[in-house]
């Protein structure tokens, strides 16, 4: 297996992270997290994937400047994937 992922994988990472993120931030905002130390087990959640979402862009960034065919990260998260 190679250590860099492929482009297509960047993307589908990118678009799944973004779309977690999404989701945790309305489960966040839900009121339906029972007690304190559940929402700070959930906050933590949100942290890391927005970590994780931030080193892949950085990656996927990397890659854009060396590949002119690939989609500003503002076009792949603006489009319907």
């Amino acid at each position: 297996m190679s250590e860099s992922p492929s482009n297509n994988a960047l993307i589908y990472a990118i678009l799944a992270l973004n779309s977690e993120i999404s989701f945790q931030k309305d489960y966040l905002e839900s009121g339906e997290i029972p007690s304190a130390e559940e929402r700070t087990d959930e906050e933590e959640v949100l942290d890391d994937l927005e970590q994780a979402f931030m080193e892949f862009v950085d990656i996927y960034k990397e890659r854009c400047k060396g590949d002119k065919k690939l989609p500003s990260i503002d076009e792949l998260l603006n489009s319907d994937w």
